[in-house]
């Protein structure tokens, strides 16, 4: 209960600060479509209000404030409009239906998840011949480290180009990206994980005459699950915004992407947001996966309570 109305509180707060800003945000569309109904606006005509502060138009045109919430295609919508689309998506729609929420966020998972396995491998691996050879830490670690400062959105159109040129299509370019963005955190989290044992630790397994192998899978990695499981929910989350970020160059029409780019076509900002929201929500449940399994794991190895 201490836990709950904290976060409560704050997202009481932020929903209230989302309705405040959607008045100036959307107060200029409404005085429009009011004048054209034949209602009184102060000022009149629409070429006088354009250069006037939202705030002012506002203050101005009290009786326009609820309307703002009310807009068929608002610039930002009120939390309200996009809690009935998520419902109307995810739970009046069949899951089959391309008007679903949850069929498009399937088509993403999967590319996520596969992406996510792909990058998370290679970080594992890429992490062991860091810990091992050195000149794969003076070499590969900063390469890995410079290809995070490639923009995604200048790469991803690269990558999907390069692999339709032969014949990879489908599922498979957008989880490339996806690993391209989740490989990075595991990598730096094992390579940290793995060197975290201490110098009287590892003294300790020579003076057994413990092998380098019984070094790795008796002491470096069990010490390594801890920064193994949090550098996988960054992962995880990384790798969603690869997948969707995928979907986008291709003109996709199934996804989260696609949801993006279709709500963007047609000026539906209220589908935006809620794809957005779809997409906050998938994240969340990935990392809370994680976390469930990481909470397991640690404590059957006696790493935590």
């Amino acid at each position: 209960m201490r836990l709950i109305l904290p976060i409560l509180t704050v997202v009481a707060a932020l929903v209230a600060l989302w309705y405040v800003a959607a008045v100036p945000m959307n107060i200029k569309g409404v005085l429009v479509e009011a004048e054209r109904a034949g209602a009184e606006v102060t000022p009149p005509g629409a070429a006088e209000r354009r250069d006037m502060s939202s705030f002012a138009l506002v203050a101005q045109n009290g009786f326009a404030i609820p309307a703002t919430w009310a807009q068929e295609r608002p610039r930002l919508p009120a939390p309200h409009q996009v809690a009935v689309e998520l419902w109307e998506t995810t739970v009046e729609k069949r899951i089959t239906s391309k008007r679903s929420l949850i069929y498009h966020a399937w088509i993403t998972l999967s590319a996520t998840l596969l992406g996510f396995a792909i990058g998370s491998a290679a970080g594992v691996l890429l992490a062991v011949g860091i810990l091992y050879n050195r000149a794969m830490d003076m070499s590969v670690m900063p390469w890995a480290i410079a290809s995070q400062t490639i923009p995604i959105l200048a790469i991803a159109p690269m990558i999907i180009v390069v692999l339709n040129s032969v014949g990879v299509q489908g599922l498979l370019p957008k989880a490339m990206i996806s690993a391209y963005l989740s490989f990075f955190p595991v990598v730096v989290g094992m390579v940290k994980g793995l060197r975290s044992p201490d110098a009287m630790q590892l003294d300790l397994l020579r003076t057994y005459n413990a092998s380098p192998s019984q070094g790795f899978w008796l002491l470096r990695l069990p010490a390594s699950m801890p920064y193994f499981f949090t550098s996988l929910k960054i992962a995880a989350a990384a790798s969603l915004v690869g997948a969707i970020v995928g979907e986008l160059p291709t003109g996709a029409v199934a996804g989260l992407g696609a949801r993006l780019l279709a709500g963007s076509y047609y000026g539906q900002t209220i589908q935006i947001w809620s794809a957005l929201f779809g997409a906050a929500i998938l994240a969340a449940v990935l990392v809370g996966i994680i976390g469930l399994v990481q909470r397991i794991t640690l404590k059957r190895m006696g790493l935590s309570r």
